[in-house]
């Protein structure tokens, strides 16, 4: 499963589930293109996606 962290989502956070569960495949808005889409473009983008 794929998850998708936006702008919003604490990095600290972010980072701590990453240490926690190496295998967690999250995409970070920030290292997209999308930086600054509205929700619902976002999430259109996050289905074409699979995340």
């Amino acid at each position: 499963m794929r998850f998708l962290a936006d702008e919003n989502f604490n990095g600290k956070l972010l980072a701590g589930l990453r240490a926690a569960l190496p295998d967690l495949d999250v995409v970070r808005v920030q290292d997209t293109d999308k930086v600054a889409s509205s929700d619902p473009e976002l999430l259109a983008w996050a289905a074409e996606q699979g995340l």
